[in-house]
């Protein structure tokens, strides 16, 4: 059903490119202020987008992407015309973002949502030793590897799949855990989760083998432990335009050579 559009307000990523595009559109159609708007048309690539749908999260606000960047997997079709009509025929995409809650080497706690995915790095030469609990069940007691990381729908094709991880549909309730560079088990290639679990991942050896935790752009440093679950009570709503929507874009992903 096609949704009223009464204000629009347009942001941009620094590039030059997204910031000639933002002042060009906000002319022609009547830019308001982000507190202002119904629609937040963000100009940039995937991660301006991502960064747009963080802030505007729990708002109500609707997040129409513009590709003004490199990548542009979550983006629009870059165009000055005809954009209200574009936005009122959108599809909207709701997002559960991931929580995840980590404790570092000093006792801090702290807490970040992720669209994509939560994923952990070793920080140093040695490999990360993790231990992965599923749900309060061992699952792996001792992995070695480069990285672990849980991935939404959302973010099935974006490090996970460069990873080797799983493109998951959209509308799939579904995570994804995969290995980065798993040493042992040496055959442990991941595993698809239910998306309602609690993943834990306590560090080994973590004086020895310090390990990062990121929630797509916010990085804690040397964590001892990190639970992640489905965020409850926080949703973030994007647009796609109906003739490439976000859905079909995910599933044609599967079929690219």
């Amino acid at each position: 059903m096609p949704r009223p559009v009464n204000s629009i307000a347009f942001v941009a990523s620094t590039a030059d490119e997204a910031q000639a595009a933002c002042e060009e559109l906000s002319a022609q159609y009547d830019h308001v202020p982000v507190e202002d708007a119904d629609v937040i048309v963000a100009l940039g690539g995937d991660g301006f987008v991502l960064q747009t749908l963080h802030s505007s999260m729990n708002t109500g606000k609707l997040v129409y992407g513009m590709n003004r960047g490199s990548v542009g997997f979550l983006m629009n079709k870059y165009s000055t015309a005809s954009l209200r009509e574009r936005i009122v025929h959108a599809v909207e995409n709701s997002i559960r973002p991931l929580k995840m809650q980590t404790t570092d080497d000093e006792g801090n706690k702290a807490i970040a949502y992720a669209i994509n995915e939560v994923s952990l790095f070793r920080q140093s030469y040695q490999a990360a030793k993790l231990r992965v609990l599923v749900d309060g069940h061992e699952r792996l007691p001792e992995l070695i590897c480069d990285g672990l990381l849980l991935s939404t729908p959302a973010g099935s094709t974006a490090y996970n799949f460069s990873a080797h991880g799983p493109i998951l549909p959209l509308e799939a309730p579904l995570l994804a855990l995969t290995p980065v560079s798993a040493f042992r088990p040496r055959r442990w290639r991941g595993a698809l989760l239910p998306d309602r679990v609690k993943v834990e991942i306590f560090v080994l050896e973590p004086e020895k083998r310090p390990v990062n935790a990121v929630a797509d752009n916010t990085e804690i440093k040397t964590v001892l432990e990190v639970t992640i679950t489905q965020s409850e009570g926080r949703t973030a709503k994007l647009l796609s335009d109906p003739d490439h929507s976000w859905s079909d874009r995910i599933l044609a992903e599967q079929f690219i050579d």
